[in-house]
């Protein structure tokens, strides 16, 4: 009895050494990834009856490209089990995503006030769970309206889900066009959040929810006659598209 005792406690303290082992090698990734100017995002575009868009990106200050990308649609026979089952599995799979690619920040795309009553309530039950997702993994989150999002990274607030599309596939250097489109305008907001943060890093401004700031940001690059853009480089095709500030 002894003996299991002790066999047990080895095996215990071994496991303990393990995870902390685990721990220390995510935790040193983590840090040599901002040491070198890396910054990964999690971009997440919500939807209350539809898939949920999924996308990480991750740039040095120069070049960005796309990790992974998907969708997460709950089959109905799933939702008729009980009502929070769409909101259980949305939970989950951003659990997942944040525990395997460990991003920096998170970018959600905000609730569209133009919607009903009801369509806006599913869709803020949805950010809810995502928002409490990233709270659980102390994740830094960012909101962006969907105007926002297109202007940032298409040049127009009202550019249809195949220009979003195109553009991302150009902008990232994809082989394929992004599907489905949930998944492509995730990665846009995502995007967003990286010319968000290169504007804020330039200016000084101070770091916070970027829903309370557009204009700021705006009126920051206005006051100096600078410019802040996506732009793709001449490699666009072959390489890598690049994040630049014209001045």
């Amino acid at each position: 009895m002894f003996a299991n005792f002790l066999t047990k406690s080895w095996r215990e303290s071994g496991l303990r050494r393990k995870l902390g082992a685990m721990h220390e090698m995510t935790s040193s990734a983590d840090t040599t990834r901002a040491k070198n100017g890396y910054l990964r995002v999690l971009g997440i575009d919500p939807a209350a009856t539809g898939p949920t868009g999924y996308g990480i990106v991750e740039t040095d200050g120069r070049h960005c490209r796309m990790l992974h990308y998907g969708a997460l649609k709950v089959a109905p026979k799933r939702q008729k089990e009980c009502a929070g089952a769409v909101l259980q599995d949305v939970h989950a799979r951003v659990c997942s995503l944040i525990e395997e690619f460990s991003p920096d920040t998170m970018a959600v795309e905000s609730v569209f006030t133009a919607l009903n009553m009801r369509t806006a309530l599913c869709l803020a039950e949805v950010r809810g769970v995502i928002l409490l997702a990233a709270a659980q993994h102390s994740v830094v989150v960012y909101s962006y309206a969907p105007r926002e999002v297109k202007a940032s990274v298409a040049g127009y607030g009202h550019a249809s889900k195949r220009q979003m599309q195109l553009m991302i596939r150009a902008l990232l250097s994809m082989n394929e066009t992004p599907e489905p489109s949930d998944a492509a305008d995730a990665l846009a907001v995502a995007l967003c959040h990286l010319q968000a943060e290169q504007v804020r890093r330039r200016f000084g401004l101070p770091d916070g929810n970027s829903t309370a700031k557009p204009r700021t940001l705006r009126a920051a690059i206005s006051s100096t006659g600078l410019t802040n853009e996506i732009r793709l480089g001449s490699t666009t095709r072959g390489g890598l598209p690049r994040i630049l500030s014209t001045r």
